[in-house]
């Protein structure tokens, strides 16, 4: 299954005037394309830190201390705010607790819905453009290079320019069915708005210049490939007619029915498919010979054999070519790379690192690693890509840190000496002295190493299975990534489209009326719209990932079920990846795929949701689980005893130990490793211990597991 994301050994503190929270205390997990993980904690647990980390919008005083999130290739806790701002919102998103944190309480929902769209579509339009441009020079300069005769060399600048020639009479056609498109639908809304205004027996100010532009819309709309004009033009020109005449006779019902015609005619032509337009580009403009009529699947079919038989077998073999010589180019720097990495080790396993060596061999080997970047993979190596961010950011904390532990061991000596001297006067103070927070110079030379010695492995792996790659699958995904692209130029939306998106949008969520709801404020929609309408801005710009910070806390629970099932619904219908933050196990008891149980900044147990319902090993999960209600549940449900623990002062040990009854003396002494249960569970608890005494959970859990199951045989059944 494909990987949207992955975090590694992320650590997290926060500076405050008492000393330095430690938020979250190196966790791991992956999110893979189109599955639900949920992260499961008390407040406090470290979880919505996690999330902000994701999404770089992290406090002031936050320190990432290590790790790593990885997202198409970048590392998100290295990239800068500018190159946030083409992910964030647009490629991850987030629903947060309160829905009036996300909207203007002053500003109109559909205003507020448009407002990201266009900004989004025009950073993705000079994306795709930037994007195709490098590419196909790229694939020019391979194949130039590649050519084993003149005749091939002298082919590949041509064979490059003609496919850029007809890509832009493709776009070309894209944008004006687009335009066509897009007439189209908006005819479709103004006539849902003026029929829905009418049957009321209301007729809103500006009304006959509404009337005029929707029968324009429906002319204009005519296209071959939108409406067909040989079925339809005379039909739609005299309804388009009749509307305006019957309207400035204030004949409504005959309005309604010219409306209800167009709608139909409109709606019929708006859900023809989409032809072909990349194969269409290179016939009309290479042919000389205009399109012959004959239905939509037969033309596509038609256009693919003329442009392989005329222009793209050729060009595809001497793509396969480019990308093959490509390849084995970067083969040779990757194993000059290797060398380099491996005698770079001995610099930073120094005791004391020295910070010119340090940095000399940094710019070294970021140009080596550079090198072994191939100019025409589709999809972004990320080890590759985050190596130079992750060294200087590493090199930085500990050159930084070497300088400031100095003197923050001399104030804490400082403050040990003044606690030391009250104590010794037979007084108790009433304060702690907390441990001093020095930079961990060592852990960072343990990360350096790490960060090289992974990327040696993985160009070690590369080079093993260099004889298994399949050259035209990768060719033909170049040519689609150019295709791809060359749409994304011509994708522009417009605010007549922002607006029928939007619309589009509130009806996916739930919203009803969208034609009315799109001019109203926030504060005419109860709690439960609100946070529809949020998640219709989450959705806006199609992200991969959803993040979902609570979104159910302050709502009802009737509301609750009704949210949490239109996220699931998303979730499928759109293939997303989400990240669903709570509290409270139940919520997520039928919406997550993995769960994640945080406590005090670490990840105590991991799993499916099925390990976690039913064979939950960590004692922390099953006071969760005991203290979730439902239906059958006839007795007062268990509190968790105790409070988590202040995280200026981390325990040594686990740090559940002073609240859980089933804790041993190593609980108090040792923090537990994660223990592998089965190759899908994990859970960090000396109970795991093969030493350890055999404990089993509360009867609470027990009986509620023994429900759970007789419930679901009865449902198999």
């Amino acid at each position: 299954m494909e990987n949207k994301l992955h975090v590694q050994d992320l650590r997290i503190s926060f500076r405050t005037g008492n000393g330095k929270v430690q938020a979250v205390r190196g966790i791991d997990f992956d999110l893979a394309k189109g599955e639900t993980l949920a992260i499961v904690g008390e407040s406090g647990s470290g979880k919505s830190v996690t999330s902000k980390a994701i999404l770089g919008i992290l406090a002031g005083n936050s320190i990432v201390e290590s790790g790593e999130i990885i997202y198409d290739g970048q590392d998100l806790l290295k990239i800068s705010e500018e190159d946030f701002h083409k992910i964030r919102g647009d490629r991850i998103a987030m629903i947060f607790q309160d829905p009036m944190s996300s909207l203007n309480p002053i500003v109109r929902i559909g205003r507020q819905l448009t407002e990201a769209m266009l900004l989004k579509g025009r950073i993705r339009q000079r994306e795709s453009k930037r994007a195709f441009r490098t590419c196909l020079k790229n694939l020019r300069d391979m194949m130039t290079a590649s050519a084993g005769s003149e005749e091939e060399r002298a082919r590949a600048p041509v064979s490059c320019q003609k496919f850029q020639q007809f890509e832009k009479k493709h776009t070309q056609l894209e944008a004006a069915y687009n335009a066509a498109h897009e007439a189209a639908t908006e005819a479709l809304d103004d006539i849902g708005i003026i029929a829905f205004e009418l049957e009321k027996n209301t007729v809103a100010k500006g009304a006959a210049d509404r009337i005029r532009d929707i029968a324009r819309c429906c002319r204009t709309s005519l296209n071959k490939y939108v409406v067909d004009p040989d079925r339809y033009k005379a039909e739609v020109a005299q309804n388009a007619s009749a509307l305006e005449g019957n309207f400035q006779k204030k004949d409504y019902k005959a309005v309604l029915e010219n409306l209800y015609r167009l709608r139909e005619i409109m709606t019929e032509g708006a859900a023809r498919p989409k032809p072909n337009f990349f194969r269409m580009g290179y016939y009309l403009t290479f042919s000389s010979q205009p399109l012959p009529d004959m239905p939509l699947e037969k033309l596509n079919d038609f256009l693919l054999d003329y442009l392989l038989k005329d222009f793209m077998n050729d060009f595809l073999s001497d793509a396969q070519r480019a990308v093959t010589y490509s390849a084995e180019q970067c083969y040779s720097r990757i194993r000059a790379a290797l060398q380099e990495l491996e005698a770079a080790g001995q610099v930073y396993a120094a005791e004391e690192l020295d910070k010119k060596q340090c940095m000399d061999t940094w710019k070294k080997l970021s140009a080596a690693v550079k090198g072994t970047i191939d100019p025409l993979a589709v999809s972004r190596d990320s080890l590759v890509y985050t190596f130079s961010p992750s060294m200087k950011s590493e090199l930085d904390k500990y050159f930084h840190g070497a300088k400031a532990n100095v003197g923050i061991l001399r104030r804490y000596e400082r403050e040990k000496r003044k606690y030391d001297a009250i104590v010794a006067k037979g007084r108790k103070p009433d304060w702690e002295v907390a441990d001093a927070a020095v930079t961990d110079l060592e852990l960072i030379k343990t990360n350096l190493a790490h960060i090289i010695g992974r990327l040696i492995e993985h160009y070690q792996a590369l080079l093993n299975a260099a004889d298994s790659r399949d050259y035209h699958a990768e060719t033909v995904s170049v040519i689609d990534c150019l295709m791809e692209n060359a749409s994304g130029i011509v994708d522009k939306v417009t605010p007549r489209l922002a607006r029928h998106r939007a619309i589009r949008l509130m009806e996916e969520v739930g919203i009803s009326e969208p034609h009315k709801r799109f001019r109203q404020y926030p504060f005419e929609f109860s709690g439960g719209m609100r946070q529809r309408i949020v998640i219709a801005i989450a959705l806006a710009a199609n992200p991969d990932v959803l993040i979902c910070d609570e979104p159910t806390t302050a709502l009802d629970v009737t509301i609750q079920s009704q949210i949490l099932e239109l996220i699931n619904r998303l979730k499928t219908e759109r293939r997303l990846s989400v990240i669903f933050i709570t509290h409270d196990l139940g919520v997520v008891a039928n919406m997550a795929d993995r769960v994640a149980v945080m406590y005090a900044g670490k990840i105590v147990e991991y799993g499916t949701s099925e390990d976690i319902f039913y064979h939950a090993a960590h004692p922390y999960t099953w006071a969760l689980l005991s203290s979730m209600p439902d239906l059958d549940t006839n007795e007062k449900l268990a509190a968790i005893p105790g409070t988590p623990p202040n995280m200026i002062y981390p325990p040594k040990g686990d740090a559940f130990a002073p609240r859980n009854k089933y804790a041993m003396q190593i609980d108090f002494e040792r923090q537990p490793p994660m223990f592998q249960i089965s190759d899908t569970h994990y859970a960090a608890t000396w109970l795991l211990h093969p030493d350890a005494p055999k404990v089993d959970p509360p009867k609470a859990v027990t009986e509620r597991i023994a429900r759970m199951n007789q419930r679901r045989e009865a449902a198999n059944e």
